[in-house]
């Protein structure tokens, strides 16, 4: 009996979901619309409608106006029903940093922060962690984006070394009883990049960044999903076979005699691979004209039939922060109900 249980529960979950949604995007509506716009039974949604506004996910307000017939309630998402944060960690060539955003379920701001660290650890990514969940208990989720690789919960190559091999998800799973989501943050900039540009359709985009102090990293979208290989490798471009080691990437990427010839190995590695539709070059290496440059260094690889469209991406941060967010949002999908654990 249990495989029906779980079946039975997955069904209401889904349908759950579905109604949060329908009211989220409506803001506002009645039983009757949510019913339309889930293809869900007045049944189900009348259900699912009352046990939401149990809970306080959902707020009653007053009744439609009528149109001859009885007048039908009106429901509203409540978007201040819980709370997430999100952190994104920073590798500096002095200092390190760390950026901080507490926003509601609608992704409006609550709280903004950022502070500088010389030495960042994990112990400064928990007691700000512990700060803002005691700050705003009806956090349900936090989001916390790292300069470097992660496989299942663990960094196993970053740029800031005193988190390598650190497992930033358990500790605070276990101690807070939250979602905890831990990525890198190229998968998240390109992610954001792909919302807020408004790739409705099932584009391939990769966003690759040149940073000083840093080896090149990239985050690849491909057929509107976020392409993180195997073992969440994918988008390591320094690893790619130059026949140099490390050090001597990094001193020739940090030389404007050769960065542009190095780059542009890179990206035509990208391109062959992945055929994206677009490729975004960021990172403080990048200069005015260095698009045009590292283009015109790729043709000698790709064939112009092939070459994606090449621009700069002036502000990463805003889509690194806009993907952190909406993952993060997206990770409460089913974890909203447990809500009452925790109080």
């Amino acid at each position: 009996m249990e495989p029906i249980i779980n079946n039975t529960m997955r069904v209401k979950r889904m349908n759950q979901e579905l109604v949060r949604e329908a009211l989220r995007n409506m803001r506002q509506g009645t039983k009757s619309m949510v019913a339309e716009a889930t293809g869900l039974s007045l049944a189900t949604c009348r259900n699912i409608l009352y046990e939401l506004l149990s809970t306080g996910e959902l707020i009653e307000l007053d009744l439609e106006e009528s149109n001859g017939g009885r007048p039908a309630q009106m429901y509203m998402y409540n978007v201040n029903f819980a709370n997430i944060a999100c952190i994104m960690v920073k590798a500096g060539v002095t200092v390190h940093s760390l950026t901080f955003s507490v926003v509601n379920l609608a992704g409006e701001s609550i709280e903004e922060g950022y502070q500088e660290v010389e030495h960042m650890n994990e112990e400064l990514i928990y007691e700000l962690t512990d700060r803002l969940i005691l700050k705003y208990p009806r956090i349900r989720a936090l989001g916390i984006g790292v300069p470097g690789a992660v496989h299942q919960g663990v960094i196993n190559s970053c740029d800031i070394p005193n988190l390598i091999h650190v497992n930033l998800v358990a500790p605070i799973q276990e101690k807070h009883k939250v979602e905890v989501i831990l990525d890198n943050d190229m998968n998240l900039t390109v992610y954001g990049l792909y919302q807020r540009r408004g790739y409705h359709e099932r584009k391939s985009l990769i966003v690759t960044t040149f940073i000083e102090g840093s080896l090149p990293g990239a985050g690849i979208m491909i057929d509107g999903h976020i392409h993180r290989g195997n073992s969440h490798f994918a988008g390591e471009v320094a690893f790619l076979p130059f026949g140099l080691s490390h050090a001597e990437q990094y001193r020739q990427l940090h030389n404007r005699n050769t960065f542009h010839s190095l780059a542009a190995r890179a990206v035509s590695s990208l391109i062959a691979v992945m055929n994206p539709e677009t490729i975004a070059l960021t990172g403080d290496l990048m200069k005015p004209g260095d698009v045009e440059l590292i283009r015109n260094e790729c043709l000698k690889y790709i064939p112009e039939l092939h070459m994606p469209h090449l621009i700069l991406l002036d502000n990463p941060d805003e889509d690194y922060m806009c993907g952190l967010i909406k993952m993060t949002l997206e990770s409460l999908s089913y974890s909203l109900q447990l809500v009452e654990k925790r109080r």
